[in-house]
Order: structure tokens, then C-alpha cells, then sequence
């Protein structure tokens, strides 16, 4: 990383506090021990791997992180079939097109070498967190990397490494200001260990009931008082029935988010039934929660 990247990080983040602090003024509520994996990643210049089930924070981790840094957040989305050049680049074919007219207009014969320049390349994710100027990095937020394919994966051992890739037109770019590179995984297949070993890692585990609450009174606060805790509960209880989908901290938000917008001011089974449809995501859960006794789980009484 370059001195005055490094300089404007160490200003920024001193220390594992800071990054505590930094995160809570973004509403996100990190244990130390995230927050510590963070500082590394952050310092020594490493990408961090975060897994988790879905819905901990894993996301929203690297959205925070960004807003500490008050530096662009640029994501990547994984999905099967992503190739290298489709998260790095692509030739803007219509402007080359319209090159090619106006040279020939002209009365000029266009060359290739100048159809393949920078000034028709369009930067994808990958590139454009390699581009960013700084003078702070961008956080390179590569979201599910788990659903992309093995190729992929291995695509990403030298760009996570030498923080470089290579355009065949245009020659090697390199990162003047390497990102903060953030991976997440809902280990919905296993990495590879290649991967594994160029990145720190840290396992984001589900919050307990008391900071599930906490979590929902800070990013609902239009939320009654009582809502917090009770969804917290709630959740917390819907989670030991062995759901298809166990609900998250993002649907505990959502519920108490839900109930905020009825202008519920106490969980009770008439509005936990109107508003199932924020916490369940599969009609075989809200049976396994009915069969399980509906009041007794998701309001805590029969």
C-alpha cells in the first residue's frame, strides 16, 4: 500500500477501538473480535474473509467499514457462471462503433490498437476498485463468493495477492492504492484452501437475544420500546425449531421494521401472525412454527 494510503489509514483506525467506535456511529454493532479481524485487514493490507450463516452481518460489515473509511464501497455479486471478464471489464462496443463512423467520415482508416484503448474500456467491479485513486482504498466488497464457480475462485488468487490483473489490449494494471478486499461466504460450498490462505478470516456467529435487541433499537428506531426485545425473543425461538431458513438479524430488522410501520406497539399473536411474511421465507417453516404451537414460539405464551 502506498505511504499515503497507509498514512490516512493509520489517521483513521489507530486502533481495534476505533474501528469499534467507527462501526457503532454507522449503527453497526460489532464484537471485538470482529472488529479486531477488521483492524488486521485494514492495516496489514490483507484481504479478510467473513463466514457466516446468512443473515449475520456479513454484508453490511463491509458497507460499514466503508462509511468508517468514508471511501467508496464497490461490490461485486457472485452468482454460478460469473466469468473474470464480466467482474473486470468490458469493450464499449456502440462507442467504438461510433469511432469507427467518425474516422471513416473523416476519411481515416481507425486502427485497432485505438479501438482497444482505455478510452473504450469499461471498468467493472473488480477493475474499479483497482483504479480508485484513493488517497484512502476502497473497500471491494466480493459478496457470495461461494456461489461462483471453482474457475472463478482461482481467478481471484492473483488479484487478491499482487492486487493486479492483466488486459491483454492494454498490459498489466496495477492498483496505485490497493483495495480493502472483503469476502463473504455462506459456505454453501467450501473454498478452496489457496483462497483461505491469502485471506484472514473470521466466522461472524448469530448474536445473542440481548444484542439481536440491541442491533433492532439502533436501526429501527421508530420501533415501540417493547419490539426490540420481543422480536429479539422471537427470533431467538423460531431459530431452535430447525427451520428450512432460520430468521437472521436482517429479518429481526425487518420484523420490528414491519411492526414500526402498523404502529404495533407490542408484539402480540394477531400482529406476529400479520407480519410472518417479514421473519418466514418458505410456507413449510410458518407449518413447522403453527405445528410447534404459533403463540407459544413467536410470542413466548400460549
Amino acid at each position: 500500500m502506498s505511504g499515503t494510503g497507509s498514512d490516512e489509514l493509520s489517521g483513521r483506525l489507530p486502533d481495534v477501538a476505533a474501528v469499534v467506535a467507527g462501526l457503532d456511529r454507522t449503527d453497526y454493532l460489532a464484537e471485538v473480535g470482529l472488529a479486531t479481524a477488521l483492524f488486521l485487514a485494514v492495516r496489514m493490507g490483507q484481504p479478510i474473509l467473513l463466514e457466516g450463516e446468512p443473515g449475520v452481518g456479513k454484508t453490511e460489515a463491509a458497507k460499514a467499514l466503508a462509511t468508517v473509511l468514508d471511501t467508496p464501497l464497490i461490490r461485486l455479486q457472485c452468482y454460478e457462471g460469473l466469468t473474470a471478464a464480466e467482474a473486470l471489464y468490458e469493450w464499449n462496443y456502440p462507442r467504438q462503433l461510433l469511432g469507427i463512423r467518425l474516422a471513416e467520415a473523416r476519411g481515416d482508416v481507425p486502427r485497432e490498437v485505438d479501438l482497444f484503448s482505455a478510452e473504450y474500456l469499461l471498468a467493472r467491479p473488480l477493475l474499479a476498485a483497482l483504479d480508485h485513486p484513493g488517497p484512502r482504498p476502497a473497500v471491494l466488497l466480493i459478496d457470495e463468493v461461494d456461489r461462483a464457480d471453482d474457475e472463478f475462485e482461482a481467478f481471484l488468487f492473483e488479484l487478491l495477492a499482487e492486487s493486479a490483473v492483466t488486459i491483454p489490449e492494454l498490459g498489466t494494471r496495477r492498483a496505485a492504492v490497493p483495495p480493502v478486499a472483503v469476502l463473504t461466504s455462506n459456505r454453501t460450498r467450501d473454498l478452496h484452501d489457496a483462497l483461505k490462505r491469502r485471506c484472514l478470516y473470521h466466522w461472524i456467529g448469530y448474536p445473542d437475544v440481548e444484542r439481536i435487541a440491541a442491533i433492532v433499537r439502533r436501526r429501527v428506531p421508530g420501533a415501540a420500546e417493547p419490539i426490540a426485545g420481543q422480536v429479539a425473543g422471537s427470533v431467538a425461538r423460531l431459530r431452535g425449531l430447525g427451520l428450512t431458513k432460520p430468521p437472521g438479524v436482517a429479518e429481526a430488522i425487518d420484523w420490528a421494521d414491519a411492526l414500526r410501520v402498523l404502529g404495533v406497539g407490542e408484539l402480540d399473536v394477531d400482529s406476529a401472525g400479520r407480519t410472518m411474511s417479514a421473519v418466514l421465507k418458505y410456507p413449510e417453516d410458518e407449518e413447522t412454527t403453527r405445528r410447534a404451537g404459533f403463540a407459544e414460539v413467536v410470542v413466548g405464551h400460549g
